[in-house]
């Protein structure tokens, strides 16, 4: 145990002295703070100033009723779509909205654009549109606008679980989002870290200094050694990147974000006076519907849970591919030996990263269920359930144990064949691998 102490201290000490392992711990959160500031700022800034030439075939009945805003205008003319094109191209306009004079049994409007605006402007164009129309059919079938009102439902399902009679818990599906980013880091983490343990390995037997290692001690202790080592480094930096990134995009967010808190001003980014006055009912409904809405979806998550669990489905996935990883660096002489290998390994990897899309709108279906149970998903599939809840209107209690307990067991396993293939194909050199091959290595006593 001495020994295989001293060997992950060895690993762990010489890989995060590394110039790459500094600069990346420090850039990667840099990158990633980055990127979530620059796609707040893209969406917040899409909304682009638009002069819209409206040309309606119904006598300006629809046009006139459209209301301009600062950034957002409309200017009515009398002439034909063919005329506004031809205009639109020697002027100022952006666009062209054309109104047929069937708009109240197609109900279908034409924009045509220099620049596709943003979906926001978009959705405030066709949003006023649908509602001078729908004012319109109210007129002519002569219904009242407030018995309308009245009538006119946005209808909202809201799921509750029931676990018991009068036990009950809300069904918060927007937590899956945060599920998918632990399944993602997961997929990252285990993928590029067991890459590492391979290229480590592949390097030391092709350099020879395993031989020198392997005098003192046993290659299962070397694996060992430089699987846990490796782990550790992983760990190191995902802690460093998640504090630095918390850190960072908390920064970026009060020193350049400030006006986007207001909710004053992102109403007047988003939407017009008039619109917002429109749909404030259905958005005051909307939130008594779904009060939940009203909190941010991180405050809503379990984190102690969320944590634990990435731990331990983060160290158990690792350590049961990383084995696998190892088992290939010790097999083959060369990276493009290692191909044929990879495949089969990394197959439940990558299938797992597709099926947890569809998992993601069925978290408790049986494809959810066995990708939880099957060591070789299990690290990714359960992590996207994991922010749902553990127990109570959550995932139960047995089938999460059944899932720690079942990676376990395939640990077990994988480190139990690896170990075997490890310790005869590390001094074999100058000798073509196959499957048939290493078979036989596993039924060496």
């Amino acid at each position: 145990m001495n020994k295989t102490l001293l060997i992950i201290k060895r690993e762990y000490r010489s890989r995060i002295r590394k110039k790459s392992f500094l600069i990346m711990t420090i850039l990667g959160p840099i990158l990633m703070a980055g990127m979530l500031a620059a796609a707040v700022w893209i969406g917040y800034k899409e909304v682009e100033k638009q002069k819209v030439l409206v040309v309606d075939d119904n006598q300006s009945l629809f046009a006139e009723k459209l209301v301009s805003s600062e950034d957002l205008k409309f200017e009515v003319v009398d002439i034909s779509l063919q005329q506004a094109e031809v205009l639109l191209f020697n002027s100022d306009y952006t666009s062209i909205l054309y109104i047929p004079s069937n708009i109240l049994t197609a109900n279908i409007a034409k924009f045509y654009v220099k620049k596709m605006p943003g979906p926001i402007m978009q959705r405030r164009i066709e949003k006023q549109l649908e509602q001078i129309v729908e004012a319109q059919k109210l007129a002519i079938n002569k219904i009242p606008q407030e018995i309308y009102d009245r009538i006119n439902a946005d209808f909202h399902i809201s799921p509750y679980k029931i676990e018991a009679p009068g036990k009950e818990s809300k069904v918060d599906d927007d937590k899956l989002g945060v599920g998918m980013v632990a399944a993602v880091l997961i997929f990252f983490f285990i993928f590029s870290y067991g890459t590492i343990v391979m290229r480590g390995v592949l390097e030391e037997k092709v350099g020879r200094i395993v031989e020198v290692i392997i005098s003192s001690v046993k290659p299962i202790q070397l694996m060992y050694g430089k699987i846990i080592g490796i782990a550790l480094v992983a760990l190191t930096q995902f802690v460093i990147w998640s504090l630095l990134t918390a850190i960072i995009f908390v920064v970026i967010q009060l020193v350049f974000f400030q006006d986007f808190l207001d909710p004053s001003k992102l109403a007047d980014v988003q939407m017009t006076g008039e619109i917002f006055n429109q749909n404030k009912d259905d958005i005051l409904n909307a939130q008594q519907i779904n009060p939940y809405l009203q909190d941010n979806i991180l405050n809503r998550i379990n984190y102690p849970v969320m944590f634990g669990m990435f731990i331990f489905y983060f160290v158990g996935g690792y350590m049961m591919y990383a084995s696998l990883f190892a088992a290939i660096g010790a097999a083959v002489d060369s990276d493009t030996d290692s191909q044929q290998f990879m495949i089969p390994v990394t197959l439940p990897l990558i299938f797992s990263y597709i099926i947890a899309f569809t998992i993601i709108k069925n978290p408790e279906g049986p494809l959810a269920f066995w990708g939880s149970i099957i060591p070789f998903t299990s690290p990714i599939i359960m992590m996207l359930r994991i922010p749902i809840g553990v127990g109570d209107g959550g995932i139960p209690y047995w089938e999460v144990g059944l899932s720690m307990i079942s990676l376990i067991i395939g640990f077990m396993i994988c480190t139990w064949v690896a170990a075997k293939i490890y310790r005869t194909g590390i001094l074999l050199y100058g000798k073509k691998v196959n499957y048939r091959e290493i078979w036989k290595w596993l039924r060496y006593k």
